[in-house]
């Protein structure tokens, strides 16, 4: 990757289906902005498959992908999790989680065979869909009386922000990423706003 300001994610969610002597693994793969969005997918999933033995997952997320996570969820020590972050990191992808759902066949097919099964289930579930590249952004909070609305969302339009979640009603909140390569520049104009007030997220949204 050439601009140290972007990165690579994926554009909608994936899947893919492996098999090994009766053991099935079937990976889902998605574009997520926080770990509170990798909860809500596993809990998903396992409503989906509720007779599934492992759900076994990975992600990195951050804009400099530096939160990450590889859980074997019962399967032996590095035999799931890493493997699935290996594919992940592998494409160079960031915000995206893949969890693989294993239904065991009966026979055991011992941690080599763990390893190529959650590597290529994953490997299947990222090949397929489309990938994106996206600004680094720099996170803030902005909040502000109602009459600067316009303002406030004309200045984010321009600067290319994207809005995580907003409260617009008589006060205002807006958790907001600004690219970093010009963040500097529309908090300073976003700031000169009568009643604007500009905060780092307490926790990133």
């Amino acid at each position: 990757m050439t601009d140290t300001n972007k990165y690579i994610t994926i554009a909608a969610p994936g899947s893919g289906d492996f098999r090994d002597r009766g053991s099935k693994f079937l990976a889902y793969s998605y574009p997520i902005a926080s770990a509170a969005d990798v909860k809500e997918k596993l809990q998903a999933l396992k409503k989906e498959h509720p007779k599934a033995v492992h759900h076994c997952y990975a992600y990195r997320i951050g804009m400099e992908g530096m939160q990450y996570r590889a859980v074997d969820d019962g399967e032996p020590s590095g035999s799931a999790g890493k493997p699935i972050l290996g594919q992940i990191d592998s494409m160079g992808l960031i915000n995206v989680l893949v969890v693989v759902v294993r239904y065991f066949g009966g026979t055991l097919l011992g941690v080599p065979g763990l390893i190529n099964a959650y590597k290529t289930a994953t490997a299947m579930s990222l090949e397929q869909v489309p990938k994106t590249e996206k600004w680094i952004e720099d996170l803030y909070e902005i909040n502000f009386d109602y009459p600067a609305m316009g303002e406030v969302l004309y200045l984010l339009k321009q600067a290319e922000a994207t809005i995580y979640k907003q409260d617009l009603q008589l006060f205002c909140v807006i958790n907001t990423g600004i690219p970093r390569h010009h963040s500097d520049t529309y908090v300073q104009r976003l700031s000169e706003i009568r009643g604007v007030s500009i905060k780092k997220p307490t926790v990133p949204e």
